[in-house]
């Protein structure tokens, strides 16, 4: 039997873009251009307060909500946002892990919340620095489950080239898809969590101990459940992208993830009895409460979580990653596992040992 080549993360940092936006800002400007729109709006502002966001980031400033947008302003504004944040978080990453561009085998890539062909690695290529002849690795499409998704697929990566070095960059402008013109429950609970930015990580073969930290990454584990298309994920039209998301997702998690996560662990040799700590993506306030309840955690352990969540949004793929940087920060260590819902209805998960 072979044995799997151990990973480890050897660098890690986060970016956001350079408009902050404060909640009760958000709230102010949602109420002024949806609220003579949206007859419900005022019934459901309150979620703005209980959300556990306080603030998130953005490609733009609150002016330019203002006027509807169509999908070639969308897009340009995240063609230009995106090349920026990859190359300050890739470029960060790259000096966390004490290494070159030059240095870098491959890279992974994930968004879903604009398109770029050629994409984003692409378009910051000769800016970095990477190679002529690095593999370049472009996902779209898993959404909040990018950044723990994306982790594996580097994992993979590294292990199957012992010796190599993987970028792997999550990276999303949820906030361009904000919609005036849909009139929709959805539109106004994205408004309400979701905000921009990206994550960067270096993977390789090579025991990499910064800052007296090793983490080793296992094998990454997913699982679809049937007939759930519908719960999340983009609706396309002229004006753009229209976000999808369903009001049963944390019944769903509370009901489901307990199983899903049983049976990853499982396939990783684990059980949760050896989880010291879980490194969940904060899909929402109500969501984290679901995953605490189904895990049988303690109320509020998800600590790292909530304090991204309230200084972020929900970045979608990327905002996983800025939780496990903070548990890391934290001096958090031992056998954890991450974990994140995204489109499909799907699970991902991927299990970490952190020695110091």
């Amino acid at each position: 039997m072979k044995v799997p080549m151990h990973v480890f993360l050897k660098g890690l940092a986060t970016a956001v873009p350079a408009y902050e936006l404060p909640q009760n800002l958000v709230l102010e400007n949602a109420r002024r251009i949806l609220g003579p729109r949206y007859a419900q709006f005022e019934r459901m502002a309150g979620t703005f307060q209980t959300s556990g966001v306080e603030k998130r980031y953005s490609f733009a400033p609150f002016d330019w909500f203002e006027e509807p947008k169509n999908w070639p302003e969308r897009n340009s504004l995240f063609l230009k946002g995106a090349k920026e944040l990859f190359t300050e978080a890739a470029t960060a990453a790259l000096e966390d892990a004490g290494l070159s561009a030059s240095q870098i085998d491959a890279i992974v890539t994930i968004s879903s919340t604009g398109i770029a062909t050629p994409t984003i690695e692409a378009l910051a290529w000769k800016d970095m620095g990477f190679r002529t002849d690095v593999r370049r690795i472009p996902v779209f499409g898993l959404g909040c489950a990018g950044g723990v998704s994306g982790l594996a697929i580097a994992q993979a990566q590294a292990a199957a080239q012992p010796g190599s070095h993987v970028l792997m960059v999550a990276l999303e402008a949820c906030t361009l898809s904000f919609r005036s013109d849909r009139l929709q429950k959805a539109d106004i609970i994205a408004t309400v969590l979701f905000g921009d930015g990206a994550a960067a990580c270096v993977l390789s073969t090579e025991p990499g101990e910064a800052r007296g930290t090793s983490v080793m990454l296992g094998t990454g584990q997913e699982e679809l459940w049937p007939d759930t298309l519908s719960i999340m994920g983009w609706d396309v039209d002229e004006a753009g992208l229209g976000v999808v998301f369903d009001r049963s997702i944390p019944v769903f998690a509370e009901t489901y993830f307990a199983e899903a996560c049983d049976k990853a662990l499982v396939r990783s040799g684990l059980a949760r009895e050896d989880i010291v700590r879980f490194v969940c993506h904060p899909g929402g306030a109500k969501v984290v409460e679901a995953i605490e309840t189904a895990l049988d955690l303690e109320a509020g352990s998800l600590d790292a979580e909530r304090s991204v969540l309230r200084d972020y949004g929900n970045m979608s793929a990327p905002t996983a990653l800025f939780v496990l940087k903070r548990i890391l920060e934290a001096k958090g260590e031992g056998q954890m596992m991450m974990c994140a819902l995204g489109p499909g209805f799907t699970a991902s998960f991927l299990p970490l040992t952190v020695e110091r």
